[in-house]
């Protein structure tokens, strides 16, 4: 593994989200003095936190899985994820909710899950749920060591008898058929493929490599940190000022001061000089490049994934059909990606992500109050309405994404809407992200692995790259890792023991 060359001492982190979290652990469990510069008043980056007139609303991903992951970053500081953050298994992960009447529960627990497959469609489904669940098994099995949790040099590095074993299991063909040599059910293949959108391509053209995310969703667990997401990175940002790191909150960096190919020292836009030894950028990369006062050159331009408008909404009462997690299947789904990925038009029948985090936490909430977030997909701005149109766009979007949710059975929603905050790519946009979409790059085969964009820059001795738009990718897993790769970019520390075995079981699951 090729790491940054010359003095390692001092570690400026720019950002304190989720990656540059996970680094500067990493980092200061190796013996290296780490500065975070972050912009903001405090942690969290995307996983952040607003206040909206006693509600505490997370400002990005609402899902935890994977948090092992996290926990390696603690534990790099001798600290412990479960010290620091009361975790919630979540049963059902899911509630799927569809547009025929049919309601599915979606358990990680193997037994579980199957007794309800076979309530909702049937002993067949049920077997075939069997099979689909150890083939999610092998394939994570297969892919985390190897093409995950590892820094590439070269595309060579793919040669490795993981790949085998890979394409062995269909890994290289398209996720939809995969799923559907298990289930015959569109319901349930809906289940089982729609995480494809996470990394940011339709499940008819996806890799089945990436049913690895349905193994994270389905499989391995998922949980809510009380507090809300925004206490992970919080209790990172706790974890790592207690272990020797600083911290320079409302500091946005501004230049990097550059000499024979290494960078020496960052600037403030208070004009202050901090100098270094490396740097770790966990910025989105339009920024990246600015800062680097160049973008490397690539046969094709960079794709991203599609954006997201998301409603918050502070409420008087709430409905139980409702779980912490559902998700809302509109009739359509092939026009429905089409439409995001392709002819750039909102979603005509839109699938949604209701989360309820106030179902496990109420004190989010003020006395008697609920709060809900509504994620409807939407086209980027380069395949879809600009960031400008969006500002004309996003009041007519919020009204009809209201009454899709009276449409489909949360009767008197609008009405019962406290506070709210709607979030458009207009917001994306103003806040950083490449084609208003905080889903960054899609993962493409030629945007994926060794052909994503790489966290050593050429041209630069001691810079690193972590967060979403570099290796490994998208999602919190994925950002966790890259902080940790990025880390070892700068330290050269091996790789944790046991990387190749299965999560350890957490309090509160079981297989």
């Amino acid at each position: 593994m090729r790491t940054v060359t010359g003095p390692t001492d001092h570690v400026v982190v720019v950002g304190a989200g989720l990656s540059g979290l996970a680094a500067a652990l990493h980092l200061l469990g190796a013996g290296r003095r780490v500065t975070v510069v972050e912009r903001d008043a405090g942690p969290g980056g995307r996983a952040g936190r607003l206040e909206l007139g006693g509600y505490r609303v997370d400002t990005g991903p609402t899902v935890l899985t994977m948090p092992h992951l996290a926990d390696e970053a603690f534990a790099a500081v001798g600290d412990s994820l479960h010290r620091r953050v009361e975790l919630i298994p979540l049963h059902p992960a899911y509630r799927a909710l569809f547009a025929d009447g049919s309601r599915l529960d979606v358990h990680t627990d193997g037994e579980a899950m199957e007794a309800e497959i076979r309530r909702f469609a049937g002993a067949t489904e049920a077997e075939g749920y069997r099979r689909l669940r150890r083939w999610l098994e092998r394939l994570y099995r297969a892919q985390m060591h190897r093409f995950i949790d590892t820094n590439f040099d070269s595309p060579f590095q793919l040669l490795h008898p993981d790949l085998a074993r890979l394409a062995a299991l269909g890994g290289f063909g398209r996720l939809d058929p995969q799923i559907g040599r298990f289930l015959s059910d569109p319901r349930l293949r809906r289940v089982f493929s729609f995480q494809a959108l996470y990394a940011g391509v339709t499940p008819a053209r996806a890799l089945a490599a990436y049913a690895v995310i349905a193994y994270m969703d389905t499989v391995a667990g998922v949980w809510f940190p009380k507090g809300g997401m925004h206490a992970l990175p919080r209790a990172m940002a706790d974890a790592a000022a207690d272990a020797g790191g600083e911290f320079r909150w409302k500091a946005e960096v501004t230049a990097l001061e550059r000499t024979a190919g290494r960078v020496r020292a960052v600037r403030l836009a208070s004009g202050e000089r901090i100098a270094c030894d490396a740097v770790v950028l966990t910025p989105d990369l339009p920024v990246v490049h600015r800062l680097l006062g160049r973008a490397p050159r690539r046969p094709v331009p960079l794709r991203h994934a599609p954006s997201a408008v998301v409603l918050h909404a502070g409420t008087d009462r709430t409905w139980p059909e409702l779980a912490h997690h559902t998700l809302s299947f509109g009739t359509a789904w092939e026009s429905t990606f089409d439409e995001l990925t392709r002819t750039g038009r909102v979603m005509s029948d839109p699938s949604l992500l209701i989360t309820r985090p106030t179902t496990h936490d109420p004190a989010l909430a003020p006395d008697g109050r609920h709060l809900h977030y509504v994620l409807a997909p939407c086209p980027n701005t380069t395949t879809g309405p600009s960031a400008a149109g969006w500002r004309d766009l996003g009041p007519r979007y919020r009204d009809g994404l209201l009454a899709e949710l009276e449409r489909r059975g949360l009767h008197g929603f609008g009405a019962s809407v406290d506070r709210e905050l709607l979030v458009t790519p207009v917001d994306w946009t103003a806040q950083g992200h490449a084609a208003g979409t905080p889903f960054s790059v899609s993962h493409t085969f030629a945007q994926t692995g060794p052909f994503r964009p790489r966290n050593l820059v050429r041209g630069y001795d001691n810079v690193v790259l972590a967060g979403c738009g570099t290796t490994p990718g998208v999602g919190v897993p994925t950002v966790l890792v890259s902080g940790k790769l990025a880390a070892a970019r700068i330290t050269g520390a091996p790789r944790a023991a046991g990387a190749r075995r299965r999560p350890p079981v957490l309090e509160g699951q079981s297989r």
